[in-house]
């Protein structure tokens, strides 16, 4: 008699012994203070547990709000607002794929880690790109971005609102938008980080594609982000006669689903249900509001860093506000400070890519006053504990100063 399939035989995998998830994670959750993921708010993580027909009236309704939503938040009346079942970069890869393919000239402005990965996103489409390079914690000058438009000629400008790899922020995104609409390219801007933590008007900046990720300023789960294209955008989408290369992140295909109630592919539905949550508390708080508590949250936290005696590594002109660099003391590495805060006090903060700094996130649930105490106090202990000198009561009475209005 022939042996069962399901028989064991010696050279079958042999079913694993594993830990349950609370055996693996700590005791005490760890409250997440770094570059991303953040705390989730309780409907979001509510949202997040239930799953629904992706395919259904109910659904439909849920997708036609999400949409609402986001062209609030993305401050734009275009109707291609799409979402996207993966990170950041697959909102990214995304808007670089759709506009741009073999010969596409883009100009890239690249000043850190992510605003490499669009140019490198479209040379791998075989798009013609050229970098303008800009020196680490600092900002292209208008004119050097006016003569990189006049050398290049450029169909596509990519940009980072906020570049989360050295925390430096493009605080002229507006200007260069108005250079690059002049010459007639259209413009993709990376708004992972800032997208409701600090204003970003896609229509009045005459912006062509806004990416983002559901993880940071929106405060929803990772995985699930959201693109909006202008019109002038979605037709080049429409206009091209070879297809995008990459099946799931074809905008043509994506309309099916978010604007035409049909099937691409299984969408995220909890997810999307997650996001939804997400987007209903910005517009509850408003833009203003959530605006004014992320700057006025970060720049307490600030003042409580360099007041403990610690550096911040970005200049205050272009310092990022919603992810904030602080200088590593001399003999210790980030590694050090990151895993001492989270082994010792639960707190957990984020390296940066090779550079000399910890960074602590200033986004969504993160500007809230108690996580920022907590935090203030557990990199103090931190610094105390492997030996730097720190005057940590400072640092403490700065941030108090600060939150209360007296900064």
């Amino acid at each position: 008699m022939p042996t069962s399939s399901f028989t064991s035989a010696s050279s079958a995998v042999p079913c694993p012994v594993v830990e349950s998830l609370d055996a693996i994670l700590p005791e005490e959750p760890l409250l997440m203070m770094g570059a991303g993921p953040v705390p989730i708010p309780a409907a979001v993580a509510k949202a997040n547990a239930i799953v629904i027909n992706h395919l259904g009236g109910t659904m439909v309704k849920v997708i036609g709000q999400v949409k609402s939503m986001a062209r609030y938040v993305f401050q734009t009346n275009s109707k291609w607002v799409l979402g996207v079942a993966g990170p950041g970069s697959a909102a990214m890869e995304m808007a670089i794929s759709n506009l741009a393919w073999e010969g596409t000239r883009v100009l890239s402005i690249k000043n850190g880690f992510f605003s490499e990965r669009m140019a490198e996103m479209g040379r791998r489409v075989g798009a013609r790109v050229s970098t303008l390079d800009v020196a680490d914690r600092a900002v292209a000058s208008l004119e050097e971005i006016a003569e990189a438009i006049r050398r290049e000629r450029p169909e596509i400008v990519t940009v980072v609102q906020g570049e989360t790899s050295n925390t430096v922020w493009n605080y002229h995104l507006k200007e260069i938008a108005e250079l690059a609409k002049a010459a007639g390219a259209l413009v993709i801007v990376d708004a992972v980080c800032t997208l409701s933590t600090m204003p970003l008007e896609m229509d009045a900046w005459g912006i062509d594609a806004v990416i983002t990720g559901g993880q940071k300023g929106l405060s929803s789960i990772p995985g699930v982000s959201l693109i909006a294209f202008s019109d002038a955008a979605w037709e080049r989408v429409k206009g091209r006669t070879a297809p995008n290369a990459h099946w799931c992140l074809d905008a043509s295909l994506a309309e099916n689903f978010w604007h035409n109630a049909g099937y691409h592919y299984t969408a995220p539905v909890s997810g999307v249900l997650a996001l939804h949550e997400a987007l209903r508390l910005v517009c509850a708080e408003t833009l203003e509001k959530r605006f004014a508590r992320h700057l006025k949250c970060s720049l307490a936290l600030q003042d409580g860093v360099a007041a403990m005696g610690l550096r911040l590594y970005t200049p205050e002109a272009c310092r990022l506000n919603s992810v904030v660099g602080i200088e590593v003391p001399d003999g210790f590495s980030p590694a050090d400070v990151c895993s001492h805060i989270s082994r010792m006090h639960q707190v957990e903060i984020s390296g940066s890519f090779g550079l000399p700094i910890v960074r602590v996130g200033q986004m969504g649930e993160q500007c809230r006053e108690h996580n920022l105490f907590r935090t203030v106090h557990a990199l103090g202990r931190t610094m105390v504990d492997l030996g730097v000198k720190v005057d940590l009561p400072a640092g403490v009475a700065a941030l108090e100063r600060g939150l209360s209005g007296a900064r």
